[in-house]
């Protein structure tokens, strides 16, 4: 049995890294692409995502190319990932919940808004694509395959797998850091706000409730972007 909780935590940790480090690497390369002499880390990291529609298609073909492996870890290890995502007699539960950690988030972003506009200069990217084509790209992947599939990677993989072997808590948290990894781009945003989403997931034991967070906060700033730039 404990041959086997290593081999699975193994399996998790290889398909977050994989996942983490391509993201990652394209974010980079996109970064340095941007680079313009005079600009400070905010502007550079302005640019990771400039390209938002390839950006996009990177996330969805990324996450879902990886999820029939993390489908088939569950179904390896006996655990349901239907019952730790949602489950019927806990369903408002987890749902309140997954509202409460989207509105810790939501404060949370107001927070790092300031951050942003404080340390952005002229140099940085700032044309908001907001055609059709890109926001129904936006929604799909950071409001669905994002909300979902990374929930399944960097909290679920984490509490169900590696928690057996180095202790729920910190695999938690190493999980976090990947999901910050990830996201670097956001100068710590994302390892935060995944703290959030950590207590939201322990408190109703679905992934569900971390799921609303992370979609919900990801549709808000579609939604925030939309009403600045006066669409």
């Amino acid at each position: 049995m404990k041959e086997n909780n290593i081999k699975y935590a193994k399996t998790s940790i290889v398909i977050t890294t994989v996942l983490t480090l391509f993201v990652a690497g394209f974010e980079v390369l996109m970064a340095a692409d941007g680079y313009r002499l005079g600009m400070n880390i905010f502007d550079i990291a302005s640019y990771a995502n400039a390209n938002m529609n390839v950006y996009c298609l990177i996330l969805i073909l990324a996450n879902l190319i990886l999820l029939p492996s993390a489908v088939l870890l569950y179904h390896q290890s006996g655990v349901s990932l239907k019952k730790e995502i949602t489950e019927k007699k806990t369903l408002g539960k987890d749902i309140l919940l997954g509202v409460a950690a989207l509105c810790a988030t939501l404060i949370l972003s107001l927070v790092y808004s300031f951050v942003y506009s404080t340390g952005r200069t002229e140099l940085s990217f700032t044309n908001t694509d907001m055609s059709l084509e890109t926001t129904i790209m936006k929604m799909i992947s950071l409001v669905f395959v994002s909300g979902i599939c990374k929930e399944i990677y960097f909290r679920g993989f984490a509490k169900c797998f590696v928690g057996s072997v180095i202790g729920e808590n910190k695999a938690l948290l190493l999980f976090n850091l990947m999901f910050a990894m990830l996201d670097w781009y956001n100068f710590g945003f994302s390892f935060f706000a995944g703290l959030i989403w950590i207590w939201s997931y322990k408190r109703s034991g679905h992934l569900i409730s971390s799921m609303i967070a992370h979609g919900g906060a990801n549709l808000a700033a579609i939604i925030y972007i939309f009403i600045v730039s006066g669409v």
